[in-house]
């Protein structure tokens, strides 16, 4: 039944209130803002853990005072809607968040240097900092001139990597909708299928089954089109002896799940299934290795040696570790240079990568919790699949 999917409760918001709080007492901070926008792959992040509000069209921005409940900051038109589906019941309609041509006659519109006035700011943290566009950091530079602004995306982002409970049951969920739309995925190829074709499939598959979204665009390539990482889902349509790249990322209630699979259509040469052999063989020893007390980076290299040995090392393109939460690949990003250690109840994409090579690129990701000290792995698509 629709109704018994899980959901964030309510009750789990104050303890993450109180965690960024912490952080505030932490680093001295009399302000901590953080900021969210539509942007497909980052955007939202803040906004949904904090407030749970999926941020459309109009910015936000959750204010922390210290030993206070957030506020939300948003655009008119989003108001009634965050109040409706969100968290934070302090919300404030931003004058710097009205479209600059709308009229808003019966909305009161607050300047953001007077939601905190007489605080006597000294050092704002900025959580975001990154996704903010010049006019936005400037309204915010210009309500707070006296302020030492500090970055705080590294002291924010690695809260979200051990899950609670109900966390993992939604993101149990979301792995759930990567397998029903993997499984889709992989019935609709064959040859003279269209990639566009094989994607939409997948992506009706998890919209039917409660999927909200997806954390980045579903990638189906073949041939040519897989050389790249970033490859994007066209019109080409799958040939004979081809090889084709799916990748999915389903987004239910904020959170995702992944899975990338290659599949190996007719014969497109030996080297092309030794390496997709070879990621399948990586992929494994990494995902039985993430184990309570390693460090991360360790547990890549394992990945890292196998490609190497079968001739791929240099096709491994970027870190092959990484969290899997209210963005599709957040932070812990367990790649050579990390010293994150692994813990439970975190949950890990093995993203095993081989592009930029002479030969058809491919992509093999799986999904793992780390449950009583040992891998568990969410997703349920065969590694090796032959048309």
């Amino acid at each position: 039944m629709i109704e018994s999917l899980p959901r964030i409760p309510r009750g789990e918001y104050p303890a993450r209130w109180e965690r960024a709080q912490e952080v505030l007492r932490r680093e001295n901070l009399d302000l901590l803002i953080a900021y969210a926008d539509d942007r497909h792959t980052y955007g939202a992040a803040y906004a949904r853990y904090y407030a749970d509000v999926p941020v459309c069209f109009e910015p936000a921005l959750v204010l922390f005072a210290p030993g206070e409940d957030p506020k939300l900051l948003v655009g008119p038109e989003t108001v009634g809607y965050a109040a409706e589906v969100g968290a934070v019941p302090d919300i404030v309609a931003l004058r710097e968040f009205a479209a600059e041509n709308e009229d808003y006659p019966f909305t009161e519109l607050v300047p953001l240097k007077d939601v905190a006035a007489g605080r006597g700011i000294r050092r704002l943290g900025l959580g975001g900092l990154s996704l903010m566009g010049a006019e936005i950091y400037e309204s915010i530079r210009g309500a707070f001139p006296e302020a030492e602004l500090v970055k705080m995306d590294a002291m924010l982002e690695p809260l979200r990597g051990v899950k609670s409970p109900a966390e993992l049951e939604v993101i149990r969920y979301a792995y759930r909708l990567a397998n029903l739309g993997m499984g889709a995925a992989l019935a609709a190829v064959r040859p003279g299928a269209t990639e566009r074709a094989i994607a939409a499939e997948a992506e009706y598959a998890m919209r039917k089954a409660g999927g909200e979204g997806t954390g980045i665009d579903t990638i189906v390539c073949s041939g040519p089109n897989t050389r790249h990482i970033l490859g994007r889902t066209t019109m080409r349509r799958v040939g004979k002896d081809d090889l084709v790249l799916i990748t999915v990322a389903p987004r239910y209630e904020g959170y995702h799940g992944a899975c990338a699979r290659s599949v190996i259509v007719g014969n497109p040469g030996q080297r092309v299934i030794d390496s997709v052999r070879a990621q399948v063989r990586a992929q494994n020893v990494c995902g039985e290795n993430l184990i309570a007390g390693r460090v991360g980076s360790e547990v890549e290299a394992l990945g890292r040696a196998v490609m190497a040995e079968a001739g791929f090392g240099e096709n491994f393109l970027y870190s092959g570790l990484h969290s899997v939460g209210v963005i599709e690949f957040e932070p812990p990003i367990l790649g050579p240079s990390s010293r994150t250690v692994l813990e439970d109840n975190m949950v890990i994409s093995v993203d095993i990568p081989l592009f930029e090579a002479d030969i058809m690129g491919s992509r093999t990701e799986d999904g793992y919790l780390i449950v009583n000290g040992r891998p568990e792995r969410l997703t349920t698509a065969p590694q090796l699949i032959f048309k």
